[in-house]
């Protein structure tokens, strides 16, 4: 792990998605970089963002930062795909501060591929955007790229009904044509999708490889604090503080569910946006 030896910034990191998926970034982000402070902001009055129009989710992205500034964040991860594709650019812009996003892994799936065929789940919105057009035509040339919306599966996971009868069902019906189809490679194109990884590889079987981003952008964020000596030296486990945009006592149920480091759940903290 990187360190700055000749500097030192406690500041807290932002992290903010339209609901839970973007926790599985903060899971890899706490893994990474331990000893830093975390705020994690869940919108989740207005999700999912898939049904949203690019304006409404930049305005919701540009308040949701602005909030986070006054938090004195050093930096803001975007962990969200939908929120991604649609205005990040537009928010960097925006915003003097390092800015991170989350992409499908198109790439290393391409990378990955035997068969020279890749299958996308993502949310409708996601598959739609410009950005992710853009994203998949640099690499058609190199391998086929299936897309396969998932209009369903961001509220199940929402709920936390991992193991319903529902979601089993869903994964069979977006998973299996895109096997038939000689798919060997598939890419979790929405961080909610982290959560359901091992049971979309089980059903997918041991030939096919998964894709997820969530440790790149971790280690694409602590490279680019260590770029410019924001990374705190700290030895403590940081603190890490939880904000709903809706219900907080529904929040703090899915936090406990999907919140991988146990000692921050002793003292965890839930506020409202």
């Amino acid at each position: 792990m990187m360190t700055s030896v000749d500097s030192f910034d406690s500041r807290p990191i932002g992290i903010f998605d339209s609901g839970v998926g973007g926790i599985s970034v903060a899971n890899a982000i706490r893994q990474c970089m331990p000893n830093e402070q975390l705020i994690y902001v869940a919108d989740t009055i207005n999700a999912p963002y898939g049904e949203k129009s690019d304006e409404f989710i930049y305005q919701r992205m540009a308040y949701i930062s602005q909030r986070l500034l006054q938090h004195d964040v050093k930096a803001i991860v975007v962990a969200c795909n939908t929120a991604t594709t649609a205005a990040i650019a537009r928010l960097r812009s925006e915003f003097n501060l390092p800015i991170i996003g989350v992409e499908p892994g198109i790439k290393p799936a391409v990378l990955a591929t035997k068969t020279g065929v890749i299958g996308v789940l993502a949310t409708p919105r996601t598959l739609k955007t410009p950005a992710f057009a853009n994203l998949t035509q640099r690499f058609s040339g190199q391998a086929k790229v299936l897309l396969q919306p998932c209009p369903d599966l961001v509220l199940q996971i929402e709920t936390l009904a991992f193991a319903s009868k529902t979601m089993d069902s869903s994964l069979n019906s977006y998973i299996k044509p895109l096997l038939n189809q000689g798919a060997d490679t598939l890419v979790l194109g929405c961080t909610h999708y982290n959560f359901i990884a091992k049971q979309i590889a089980v059903k997918a079987g041991p030939e096919v490889t998964i894709i997820r981003t969530e440790m790149a952008v971790a280690k694409c964020l602590q490279q680019k604090l260590y770029m410019e000596s924001k990374l705190s030296t700290e030895h403590p486990l940081g603190q890490a503080v939880f904000i709903t945009s809706g219900d907080p006592l529904l929040f703090k149920q899915q936090v406990n569910a999907l919140w991988q480091v146990k000692a921050d759940l002793a003292n965890l903290e839930i506020k409202s946006l």
